[in-house]
């Protein structure tokens, strides 16, 4: 059995015949994964015909072939190739577009930015840096955190069925050792549907986190991963515990930042301001691979007189830096962020009368245009995705396919999430918290 599946896991789209690709599918299970052929807008196009709305593409915060995005790409592809080693002026001005667009009214702590490829390279470069700093290899995260899949990122991955590892059929996971020591805080539950009646207060179950963190270079938390999000109490708690024990506090914007927040970034939301952000993602805009770690005015003068001896060759690529300023060019002139905010609403209202109706779900939480909603089953600090069944979360988003939406499971067993396009109208939005309406319909018949 075991053999039987890594042989469909891996074949490609075309059929086992004509592909050598060794791939991957977000949805668990032995259906290959749909095949997409184009896109426009928010949609998706499949070699079947099918066209469905992009409703779990955080990558794509701009939708497919936006135009904006597309004369960018054009032009930069008329430039020289130039490595991080060599200045280019199109790095210069995605720094500048950042700090002035992004980061503007925090000039007052933040110093620079520096670019590389993917969110996991970001968190790696931030967390190994704090290391460095500090002279300390320990590093902590929050409960069920996902931070990457490279070097120190990957260690600060504690949500079981993403820590980088083999998912074994008869045994469990495989995971590859953690590269440092990893404390893990308690996370709070701020659904909107299912949290707790009386939640307790950050700084009570916090109330140990200084001892915990007094080891440890950096805490790195991010805001939706696990379908875990919060308010400023938290963060702010998180911030305070970590200054008192000499921990850099890092915060992981790649998926909330540069808008899908709501605001530049989620960490906006509450007092504190960290010592380091990674972004990713939709940072590109999603017409180019690109991250970046931006750090504060007092790491920027701590790093005077040193070198820091962490290079890539395609960080900082022409053709990324022009899909930077183009992203935060559209977001700022078209006012993206008041669309998410006015969209915000929707998704409330809508999840909620959603997960009302569907006895199958046990919470809902959310900001922005990004929102988990998950369903009675298996506990997922148990669930390692060991198993070639179909999982629930899998079966509901095939289900809304039929009412023309992709919904996102990460290939776990009882979460569902909605991250579609900053730019979807009200209308299609509605069409895709439709689809999930429909696919939910599974779930409500399996849970009885």
């Amino acid at each position: 059995m075991r053999r039987r599946w890594l042989r469909r896991r891996c074949r490609g789209v075309r059929g086992p015949a004509m592909s050598r690709l060794l791939r991957t599918g977000l949805n668990a299970g032995e259906a290959a994964p749909m095949a997409v052929v184009g896109g426009e807008g928010v949609y998706f196009h499949l070699s079947d015909g099918r066209r469905l709305i992009d409703g779990s593409n955080t990558g794509g915060g701009l939708g497919h072939r936006h135009p904006a995005m597309v004369e960018a790409i054009r032009r930069a592809a008329d430039t020289p190739v130039v490595n991080e080693g060599w200045t280019w002026v199109g790095r210069e001005q995605a720094a500048d577009d950042l700090m002035a667009t992004a980061f503007g009214g925090e000039e007052d702590w933040v110093g620079a930015v520096r670019f590389c490829i993917s969110g996991s390279e970001a968190n790696d470069m931030a967390l190994s840096l704090c290391q460095a700093l500090t002279q300390r290899s320990a590093l902590a995260t929050r409960e069920r955190a996902y931070h990457g899949i490279t070097g120190l990122s990957r260690s600060m991955t504690v949500q079981p069925q993403w820590h980088g590892g083999l998912a074994v059929h008869s045994g469990g996971s495989q995971l590859p050792a953690p590269m440092a020591p990893v404390r893990i805080l308690p996370a709070p539950n701020g659904a909107i549907y299912g949290a707790p009646a009386n939640n307790t207060p950050p700084s009570e179950y916090l109330a140990d986190a200084t001892r915990l963190l007094s080891d440890t270079a950096a805490t790195i938390i991010d805001y939706t991963q696990g379908g875990i999000y919060y308010d400023g109490a938290y963060q702010d708690e998180v911030a305070r515990r970590a200054r008192q024990a000499g921990s850099y506090w890092i915060a992981d914007e790649v998926v909330t930042g540069a808008g899908r927040a709501g605001r530049w970034f989620a960490f906006q939301g509450a007092e504190s301001r960290p010592d380091i952000v990674t972004l990713g993602k939709s940072l590109g805009g999603g017409a180019a691979a690109v991250a970046a770690v931006v750090v504060s005015k007092d790491i920027v003068e701590r790093l005077k007189g040193t070198s820091w001896q962490n290079y890539g060759t395609l960080r900082g690529h022409p053709i990324s830096m022009a899909a930077v300023s183009a992203y935060l060019k559209v977001v700022s002139d078209d006012k993206i962020l008041d669309h998410v905010q006015s969209l915000e609403k929707l998704f409330i209202r809508r999840l909620l009368a959603i997960a009302q109706k569907h006895p199958s779900v046990q919470r809902v939480a959310g900001q922005g245009l990004h929102w988990t909603v998950e369903l009675h089953g298996p506990d997922w600090r148990t669930w390692h995705a060991d198993t070639t069944e179909v999982p629930i979360a899998s079966r509901v988003a095939e289900r809304a396919l039929e009412a023309g939406a992709v919904i996102g499971t990460s290939g776990e067993q009882t979460s569902l999430f909605l991250a579609p396009p900053l730019v979807i109208s009200e209308h299609e939005a509605t069409l895709l918290l439709d689809a999930l309406d429909h696919g939910l319909d599974v779930a409500d018949e399996e849970h009885g």
